[in-house]
């Protein structure tokens, strides 16, 4: 019977995905086979559109008309000699400090400014660009699509066929399993792709592993730094950044690509070209995001400066400031809330932040600001603890300064620091506005500057030789030649 009921089922579960593959067949654009695919092109089409504008929403286009037509002009050279030419492709820079590069369905082909600052010729971001058209090009979003929706609908089956609690789930993963089993076949298509483009374009292939090497660096590095600032690495997406240079199959593919002969008009590309290009670029948070100099941090936009505790790791995110003890064992975190009627301070803290029981409390007026401070219960990354809270009235803003101290038997460990942090808080002054304005990247040539002398002069809180040597491709070691130009932080 079991046997009996497992055959049928199996039966009709084959039929149904033989039904999905021959309705949802389309040929390949690379390899001009027949691809089992789950959505028309001009699907593709309309998801890339749509998720675009999130995109842009979310991160925001950098500003800087020059660099964008150059991104975009390398960009189309290269795509025009790829198997998917009839699109229109758009290469955006997001204004964002992170190493990344990804594409969309469709054509929508996205750089970080972070990614270009450690780039170091047109070479090697006509190979960052090229890898990713080739995702675009052989429909890498569109094929995984259609593999997790044939493995959902056949857990979906299974499950009410056998009526088993749990089959569907472990379809589920399996189904999971199988698309990243893909994840480094398709990393890997999309290094033979990219170098093919790149070599037809007339840029040289063995930029790939010149691209590899930076990122390889870089995730080394990133590890580095996140381990000093107690975080999760942040590292360029998906396997092409983990290459080993002695990877067999990616050398294959950089030899192979060589005997391909550039069709007319090839680039004429040098260092210099592109580090011109990037010369000025934001470097690290932007102006509308805080800028941290040392232990203080200014806000331009929001027009205040703060002192955070000595020694404490650092973190700027998009909606809180977290500043973390050297230990671990202590956080203070400052977040923004608009103000809407015109409360106290300690009514706000009882009514927008919902706490209570409020222990030891003072009302304050420094700096010219309004404020309240008090001791009250608050969750935290600890769990719930008593916290330092400060709520200080800046124009129709809240601005708000939790601490806490991880040991709940000593939850007045940082007291102190949080206190001094929260009396720091005050308005730029007109001669401080200056600190507030991003760190930029800039090119200069080498004269008798070590990186020990650039790193002083960078303003970067931590690891900041190792950081300008990685910029330049001499970590960890090396230094510039004579004559040379060379990236700094200023």
């Amino acid at each position: 019977m079991i046997n009996q009921f497992n055959s049928a089922a199996t039966v009709r579960l084959l039929c149904l995905l033989s039904i999905l593959a021959i309705t949802g067949c389309s040929v390949n654009p690379v390899t001009g086979e027949q691809d089992l695919v789950l959505m028309s092109e001009d699907q593709e089409l309309s998801i890339g559109r749509a998720t675009h504008a999130e995109i842009l929403r979310e991160y925001g286009e950098y500003k800087d008309a020059k660099l964008a037509t150059y991104v975009q002009n390398i960009g189309e050279r290269v795509a025009k000699n790829s198997h998917r030419a009839d699109l229109f492709y758009r290469f955006t820079i997001l204004d964002s400090p992170r190493v990344n590069a990804f594409a969309l369905p469709g054509g929508y082909i996205y750089v970080t400014r972070g990614i270009l600052a450690y780039l170091n010729s047109e070479d090697e971001l006509a190979a960052v660009l090229g890898h990713e058209i080739g995702h675009v090009t052989a429909r890498h979003a569109v094929r995984q699509h259609s593999t997790s929706t044939l493995t959902g609908i056949a857990g979906a089956i299974l499950a009410s066929q056998s009526g088993v609690q749990g089959a569907g789930d472990i379809a589920n993963i399996l189904g999971t399993a199988l698309v990243r089993g893909y994840g480094r076949e398709h990393e890997l298509e999309a290094d033979r792709l990219g170098a093919q483009y790149l070599a037809r374009t007339g840029y040289s292939p063995d930029a790939m592993f010149n691209v590899i090497r930076v990122l390889k660096k870089q995730e080394e590095f990133e590890s580095e730094l996140a381990i000093l600032e107690n975080r999760e690495p942040r590292t360029y997406h998906g396997l092409f950044s983990t290459h080993p240079d002695n990877d067999k199959r990616l050398k294959s593919i950089i030899k192979a690509s060589k005997a391909i002969k550039p069709g007319n008009g090839k680039p004429q590309s040098d260092k210099n070209t592109y580090l011109e290009m990037i010369d000025g670029i934001t470097f690290g948070n932007s102006s509308s995001e805080g800028v941290i100099r040392g232990q203080r941090f200014y806000h331009q936009e929001l027009g205040f400066t703060l002192e955070l505790p000595p020694g404490w790791h650092i973190k700027n995110r998009p909606d809180r400031l977290i500043a973390a003890s050297p230990n671990n064992d202590g956080l203070m975190v400052l977040t923004v809330q608009d103000r809407n009627r015109k409360i106290s301070a300690r009514q706000f803290i009882k009514d927008r932040l919902g706490m209570n029981n409020l222990k030891s409390g003072e009302s304050f007026d420094h700096n010219g600001l309004q404020g309240y401070t008090t001791i009250a219960l608050a969750d935290s990354d600890f769990g719930r603890r008593q916290a330092r809270v400060i709520v200080l009235f800046y124009g129709n803003r809240a601005y708000v300064i939790a601490g806490v101290a991880k040991e709940p038997k000593r939850p007045y460990l940082y007291d102190s620091l949080y206190l001094k942090s929260g009396h720091s808080f005050r308005p730029l002054k007109e001669d401080e506005k200056q600190h507030a304005n991003a760190r930029k990247l800039v090119v200069r040539t080498y004269s008798n500057q070590s990186y020990s002398q650039l790193a002083k002069r960078s303003g970067l809180n931590h690891l900041a030789e190792s950081q300008i040597r990685l910029l330049n491709a001499d970590y960890p070691d090396g230094e510039p030649l004579p004559g040379e130009l060379f990236k700094a932080i200023e």
